[in-house]
């Protein structure tokens, strides 16, 4: 940006959104009128009578000049809120160091104006942003912008022009402001203090500052540099490489390609992205960004999701070597990112992590568990399949997926809490980890004593919450005996579990895999790919949705995948054709 471009005009923030706190909150000290008593001081408040044009003018001006001359004191002191106005003012001018400001009022502006600068829509007939709603939002995945106006008094809504200058650089910061002034109760008028006053993308627990800014991502490539042009992957590149950055950043990696800028962080939300607001120094020409994914694998996934045939679902593919993700894709490819975000029942998927429990208590692949037609736990729970099997072994439990079994074993072998502790020691569920990309970590809470819900977790249900890349980790540390967090960018820090399992467990589990993908429930979907591979089928209960969602997760070599189907019926129905186009897709690794 020369000098003198302006920055685009502000996106992101609601008109009802300007101010914070609702007026009437604050209670101001002001002089007395009372001459007899010249040290007594009485309270200002906020009046429901809006200021005159007069006063609205004035105050804007007068608060304006106070701030551009550097007098926080006396600026914070024309708001209706000084303290948080100081804290606020002082702490722009040590985070964001401007060597000189110019803050120039530009009259009254209309709600339509401040939402059309903002890029939201303008609540119909209001003349005034509301007060109590939160102030500003910005670009960031965290943003949730809303322009339901709340009751407040009235207060006039004024814009101004904004120009930063900083050291070092002919370049100057310019951008459009907006204020609402309100009347006192001494009939003097005050700017309603909101965090949008200083910039209108700025809200209640987010801060302004300068920050090194990593060049912009070049062109994509994949592990194998050939040009990734995904329509999942795509629109998330610039997410992907800002949290790259920061991660990078924060293990003090070489920066010397950043320049520096002016952004708006939220650092309560990890997920969130920076808000750049203007360049001071450019960074460095970008290279080509480089992700984990594979080009030829990513097509697969893609295609898969698209033959769904408008169903929603979602499939991740990680090579167990090395947790690196290999594709990803959603359907729809739009809106939420299920794939990483899903926060859904797993169901039989997670008899892995049961069974990797009940092998480390010391049940083996032949002990016998029989598969009963209900459940023992209070609230009797049956399987998808009306005979019994009394004389089944946990193996073929396993292959016919048994809910009953897993369930009455679990409750006999297992002690409370032991799928919890599985989960995170050995698989890395509720680790935070850090993908390169906004995630939800899993969740296997603790049942504690509760029979019902130790039953319903031990078969993936309840309040187990998983997306399929938990599934797929899982899987592929099943594959590899390792926990390898998963990553998108090679470079990037990844969690450790606090422990292996063990090479017993490990070919244990892979065994129980390789059975059921040859002659379990997965038999028909692995039919061909059944060579070194495993793989275990689902079909979860949710609410509000008749048929189930549809669950397949499978490793063939180097490469494990997991697919979810909404309402898609059995594993085998929807997600198991899916994952199987991955793994013919790759052939052998």
């Amino acid at each position: 940006m020369r000098n003198g471009a302006k920055t685009g005009l502000i996106t992101g923030v609601a008109v009802a959104m300007l101010a914070a706190g609702g007026y009437g909150a604050y209670s101001l000290v002001g002089g007395s009128d009372d001459k007899g008593e010249p040290s007594a001081k009485k309270q200002r408040t906020v009046v429901a009578e809006p200021p005159t044009a007069e006063q609205a003018t004035a105050g804007a001006k007068d608060f304006l000049d106070a701030w551009a001359a550097g007098d926080l004191a006396k600026a914070a002191s024309l708001t209706d809120d000084p303290a948080t106005a100081t804290t606020a003012l002082s702490a722009f001018r040590d985070q964001v160091k401007p060597s000189g400001l110019t803050l120039a009022p530009s009259g009254p502006a209309t709600p339509a104006a401040f939402a059309s600068a903002t890029g939201t829509p303008s609540p119909a007939k209001s003349t005034t942003p509301a007060a109590a709603a939160t102030p500003g939002a910005t670009d960031s995945a965290s943003a949730a912008p809303s322009a339901a106006p709340s009751a407040g008094p009235a207060g006039v809504l004024m814009g101004f022009k904004a120009r930063a200058e900083f050291e070092g650089t002919n370049r100057v910061w310019d951008y459009n402001g907006f204020l609402s002034v309100v009347k006192m109760s001494d009939n003097t008028p005050a700017v309603h203090w909101a965090p949008s006053v200083i910039h209108p993308h700025l809200a209640a627990g987010e801060t302004i500052s300068v920050q090194p800014l990593p060049p912009l991502a070049g062109n994509v490539v994949d592990r194998n540099n050939k040009a990734l042009n995904s329509p999942s992957i795509t629109p998330l590149v610039a997410t992907v490489q800002a949290k790259v950055a920061k991660l990078l950043a924060d293990q003090n990696k070489d920066q010397s390609d950043n320049g520096t800028g002016v952004v708006i962080t939220n650092t309560a939300d990890q997920n969130s992205v920076p808000d750049r607001l203007f360049t001071i120094v450019d960074p460095k020409p970008p290279k080509p960004f480089k992700l984990t994914i594979d080009a030829t694998l990513q097509a697969a996934a893609e295609k898969a999701m698209t033959d769904l045939g408008g169903k929603k679902g979602s499939i991740v593919a990680i090579e167990p070597s090395t947790g690196q993700v290999l594709a990803f894709a959603n359907a729809p490819v739009t809106g939420l990112n299920r794939a990483f975000q899903g926060q859904l029942a797993p169901g039989s998927t997670l008899k892995i992590l049961t069974s990797t429990a009940l092998l480390e208590a010391g049940i083996n692949p032949d002990t016998p568990v029989p598969c009963p037609t209900l459940s023992s736990n209070p609230k009797k729970i049956p399987n998808s399949f009306p005979d019994a099997h009394p004389n089944n072994t946990l193996q073929q439990d396993f292959m016919i997926s048994c809910n009953t079994a897993f369930i009455d074993q679990g409750l006999t072998s297992l002690k409370p809490g032991a799928l919890t502790t599985t989960a995170k020691d050995v698989y890395g569920i509720g680790l935070n980890w850090q993908t390169g990309l906004p995630s939800f970590d899993a969740v296997v809470p603790d049942a504690g004593t509760n029979k019902d819900e130790q039953a319903m977790q031990s078969i993936g249900q309840g309040k187990v919450q998983m997306n399929p890349l938990a599934i797929a980790s899982i899987t592929a540390t099943v594959q590899s005996g390792t926990f390898k967090q998963p990553i998108l960018v090679a470079e990037l820090p990844q969690q450790k579990a606090a422990r292996d399992m063990t090479p017993d467990v490990a070919g244990k589990l892979r065994q129980m895999m390789a059975a059921t993908a040859t002659g379990g429930t997965a038999q028909e979907v692995m039919a061909g790919i059944s060579d070194n591979a495993g793989a275990k089928t689902g079909s979860a209960e949710a609410t509000g949705i008749a048929t189930t969602n549809s669950w397949f997760t499978a490793y063939r070599g180097n490469l494990a995948v997991a697919a979810e189907v909404e309402g898609g019926g059995h594993g085998v129905d929807a997600a198991g054709p899916a994952v199987a186009s991955i793994i013919k897709a790759a052939g052998t690794r």
